[in-house]
């Protein structure tokens, strides 16, 4: 109800003055999202046409292609998340919201004309180029997690990202001002925002997720750090021999591992969620990869854990999700509600011993024997680590294809 009511209020505020539709001047322009602690996350977009934005994060651009004006308002629809921008237009400046139906978040949004995404005030001392052993939350058990940063650095430009052992923190750009880090993304579905004082092999800073979450993180250069193997997290239980499920398509047709469609085939089991970018990036990889590489006797199923408030708006996004993304593979409906609960997902799940990712990546034969599972997903971002994934993911596909008819 609250978000409700907050849309209706934008929307009146918006919309008060009935006069000629106003349109955003082609160029480039500097988005802020104000986040906790008064924070500013910056984020630059590009106005291609009235009907065409681009989000660009260091070398990732992303196409925005939804967007609606009405009187003196933008409504900007975000590619396959469910995150829109909905703000006031005047003299080529913006103010509005950036908001996330599903979990209640709305964040302050506020653009104009530039293409600085953030400004320097001292000459960069350190150069943090190389591989950072870093750790999130250090003093709270509860959060405590591990991380690889991988940075490039040219003068003061910054680009780079965090690699967790569950997925990587997208396409991060940002600046050294003096010994201070400031690095940012925004994807449409995350908003990300790091800041951190820096010596030339030590890092303490803090990592803001929109208004709704801050946590700390130190950070050690570290050249020949190496974060734990992806397929040593998650693993079938002692007891069971196979991996099996049955959840429904967006039709309803409940749709089992067992089925007569899926017998003698290699499978790949996606579990995802429409809401997670590294998610995305896997999808994508995996449409290629099946168009390049058509076989009969492979099989990939999605299993989606989705944010949504109602069944009826999970069919809805999977939808959206397979038309936006091309996916022709089967994606079913493991999980609908307010929070994706990696708990929950397990019960779905029981074979395994958890669930730590979104995604993570179930291959299994053909005589339904899983012969690895890989927790999280190193995305285009992380550079070498995704051509290494790719690489050694083809060559296991391909092994487990050679071995179909043996």
């Amino acid at each position: 109800m609250r978000i409700f009511l907050l849309i209706i209020s934008i929307l009146i505020f918006i919309s008060c003055d009935k006069k000629t539709e106003i349109k955003l001047d082609k160029g480039t322009y500097r988005a802020i999202l104000k986040v906790k602690n008064n924070q500013e996350l910056p984020f630059i977009f590009k106005v291609e046409n009235d009907s065409l934005i681009t989000i660009i994060n260091a070398d990732e651009k992303i196409i925005v292609d939804e967007i609606t004006y009405s009187n003196d308002s933008i409504t900007i629809q975000t590619p396959v998340f469910e995150g829109y921008i909905i703000a006031k237009i005047a003299n080529n400046t913006l103010k509005g919201s950036f908001i996330k139906p599903s979990l209640d978040r709305v964040v302050p949004f506020e653009a104009k004309k530039d293409s600085v995404r953030f400004s320097s005030t001292q000459k960069e001392s350190v150069n943090i180029s190389g591989n950072w052993q870093t750790v999130f939350s250090d003093n709270n058990p509860d959060e405590r997690y591990i991380a690889k940063g991988i940075f490039n650095q040219t003068k003061n430009k910054v680009t780079g990202t965090f690699r967790t052992t569950t997925g990587d923190y997208r396409y991060l750009e940002g600046i050294i001002d003096g010994d201070s880090l400031k690095l940012s993304t925004f994807d449409g579905a995350h908003a990300f925002l790091f800041t951190a004082k820096v010596t030339d092999s030590t890092m303490n800073g803090f990592f803001y997720s929109g208004n709704h979450w801050k946590e700390p993180f130190r950070a050690k250069l570290n050249n020949a750090y190496e974060l734990p193997k992806e397929e040593d997290l998650t693993y079938i239980k002692e007891g069971y021999e196979y991996f099996d499920f049955s959840f429904p398509d967006t039709r309803g047709r409940i749709v089992a591992l067992s089925d007569p469609e899926f017998k003698d085939k290699t499978i790949i089991i996606q579990i995802m969620g429409t809401w997670c970018p590294n998610c995305l990036d896997e999808s994508k990889y995996l449409v290629n990869y099946l168009q390049e590489n058509p076989n009969e006797n492979l099989q990939v199923i999605a299993l989606a854990f989705e944010v949504a408030k109602t069944r009826e708006i999970a069919y809805q996004r999977i939808k959206r999700f397979k038309e936006r993304v091309g996916v022709e593979y089967p994606v079913l409906l493991a999980q609908f509600g307010k929070v994706a609960d990696k708990t929950l997902a397990q019960k779905k799940l029981p074979m395994l011993n958890h669930i730590i990712s979104y995604p993570t990546t179930i291959f299994m034969d053909k005589n339904r024997k899983v012969k690895k599972i890989h927790t999280g997903f190193n995305g285009p971002a992380t550079g070498k680590k995704y051509e290494e994934f790719k690489k050694e993911f083809e060559e296991f596909v391909q092994e487990l294809l050679e071995k179909h008819n043996i």
